[in-house]
């Protein structure tokens, strides 16, 4: 659904509406966590709390000279001060640019020299870290500690225009095939699209004014927290519960004391929950509904009738914002059924040639908005690459990459990825540049990574190497490969598996064919070593 003609403009005059007419209700709330280094206490913030937090943040940038055509990154974490900055910038006209903490220097440096951003804001936890990269790049990029007194000015002059629909709000980082992450590019009308198809969909993920309160263990770098939930609940007055991160140990306790209506997952929570022991909270809690992507179908029944929660499969892309969801009675919950499309959003399944394929054929996903303009309240497109964003909207539709089927009731069911992305705990990861950082490693001569599935983790990264002549597989060789990506991939991308094989099957155009490296019908990791338990990640301060 479109943003209708009259109402706010801009994500932030959203807010500022909401503020004004529901000012008492909770904007934010910060789970009790012992220990951490910010609100170990716990946290709750009204929506007229964070409109003074957000007005003095605008004050302090327009005096510093932001405004639209600038970029300013946010490194943060799950904290409330990323979203009292990213409404902030967003009234300004200034595109916030969130980051993944967990990315290395040589990642960050990418980011911040492709994005263009002339001011990155993070917390002393991250500030050497961003200095460091900083200070090693060509284009100079000021790093400033949260906070209204150390904001640097800004290196040239705004646009002068007004933020309204069509204007820059994010760029947002996601995997792509070629090795270098794309930057999507968000606006204003993506914002509130996306927020308010969340916010009318309905069903099982019904959104009741004034009344929720979502528990969402996902990091606001991501368009799930960051972009669509925050948005849908400013536009209903509602609640963002913000947890640093998924525990399980309190998962339920935390649901219980945070008063959760509600709850937002990834595929490695339900298994670790059902293995977990029975407690008194898994049943007291509040919780009507979790939404998320990647339940097993043997586990799916399992976990709500254990806990009580209906757990709605849903399908999106950060280029699409919004999402297609099994939201409603009679929901498939023993297929990987994600929904159908709708009158104002339209799906359809085709082969290589755009044609749309029968019924229960697989095939690739395709999407776009109904009306004149298909891509209307998607995103604008990637960042410097005009090429590629017309390769994935040709014909008219968005091409996903995305292999799935549809049945006679129209349903959508999820068969796998046609891109080359490992989806990994909710991380996309792309191949190439795992490939890339294994193929400089002595003794490697040739690589492919593929995706395997893990019972925790949906999925989880698995590089097929030739060695070199002269070295030999082993454990020992195996470990010595995984321990030399430690400073050129982020801790997730490292390979979890590693198989020696003898050759990498091509096709007469020399690609590698990585459907036949291993023998039909059987396991990868059967071949391979396990370095699972090596995959650690660090924590800030």
């Amino acid at each position: 659904m479109a943003p209708p003609d009259t109402g706010p403009d801009t994500y932030y005059d959203a807010f500022a509406e909401t503020a004004a007419t529901r000012g008492g209700n909770l904007f934010l709330r910060i789970p009790t966590r012992p220990g951490r280094a910010y609100h170990p206490g716990g946290l709750d913030v009204t929506y007229a709390a964070a409109a003074e937090e957000v007005t003095t943040l605008i004050k302090a940038y327009r005096a510093a000279g932001y405004g639209p055509g600038h970029r300013v990154a946010l490194m943060l974490d799950n904290r409330p001060e990323h979203f009292f900055h990213q409404l902030a910038l967003n009234a300004l006209g200034v595109s916030q640019v969130p980051v993944n903490p967990d990315y290395l220097p040589h990642e960050l440096a990418y980011l911040l020299d492709h994005s263009e951003a002339v001011l990155a804001i993070t917390h002393p936890g991250h500030a050497e870290k961003l200095k460091d990269v900083a200070h090693a790049l060509k284009r100079p990029v000021a790093i400033a500690e949260d906070g209204v007194d150390r904001l640097p000015t800004a290196p040239h002059d705004p646009r002068d225009e007004r933020p309204g629909r069509s204007s820059e709000a994010a760029v947002i980082y996601t995997s792509g095939t070629t090795g270098r992450p794309k930057g999507c590019l968000i606006d204003n009308a993506y914002h509130l699209t996306t927020g308010r198809w969340y916010a009318e969909l309905g069903g099982k993920l019904t959104l009741t004014p004034e009344a929720e309160r979502l528990f969402v263990p996902l990091p606001v770098f991501h368009v799930n927290a960051g972009i669509n939930t925050i948005t849908a609940l400013v536009l209903t007055g509602n609640c963002l519960i913000m947890p640093d991160r998924f525990h399980a140990g309190s998962w339920w306790a935390d649901l219980v004391a945070t008063q959760a209506t509600g709850l937002h997952y990834l595929g490695v929570v339900p298994p670790i929950l059902l293995k977990a022991e029975s407690c008194a909270e898994e049943r007291a809690h509040k919780a009507q509904f979790g939404l998320g992507a990647g339940l097993d179908p043997d586990l799916h029944a399992r976990f709500e009738e254990r806990f009580g929660i209906a757990m709605v499969e849903v399908w999106g892309m950060t280029e699409t914002g919004r999402f297609l969801a099994d939201a409603y009675e009679p929901r498939s919950i023993t297929t990987r059924a994600f929904g159908r499309p709708t009158e104002q959003y339209l799906a359809k399944v085709v082969d290589d040639q755009d044609r749309e394929v029968p019924r229960g054929t697989p095939g690739e996903l395709v999407v776009r908005a109904a009306g004149d303009d298909p891509r209307q309240g998607f995103f604008a497109g990637y960042l410097k690459d005009e090429a590629e964003t017309e390769r994935v909207w040709h014909g008219g539709w968005f091409h996903t990459g995305d292999v799935v089927t549809q049945d006679d009731t129209d349903l959508l069911h999820f068969v796998e990825r046609k891109k080359n992305i490992i989806r990994r705990s909710g991380e996309n990861i792309s191949a190439a540049e795992v490939e890339n950082a294994l193929i400089g490693h002595d003794g490697v001569a040739q690589v492919a990574v593929l995706a395997v599935e893990d019972d925790l983790r949906d999925e989880e990264v698995l590089a097929a190497i030739v060695l070199a002549d002269g070295a030999e597989p082993s454990a020992a060789r195996a470990e010595a490969i995984f321990e030399a990506t430690r400073d050129r991939l982020a801790y997730f991308k490292r390979p979890g598996w590693i198989a020696f094989v003898e050759d990498l099957p091509r096709t007469g155009t020399q690609k590698i064919q990585k459907g036949l490296i291993f023998p039909k019908d059987t396991d990868p990791r059967d071949h391979a070593y396990d370095l699972r338990d090596r995959k650690k990640r660090s924590v800030a301060a």
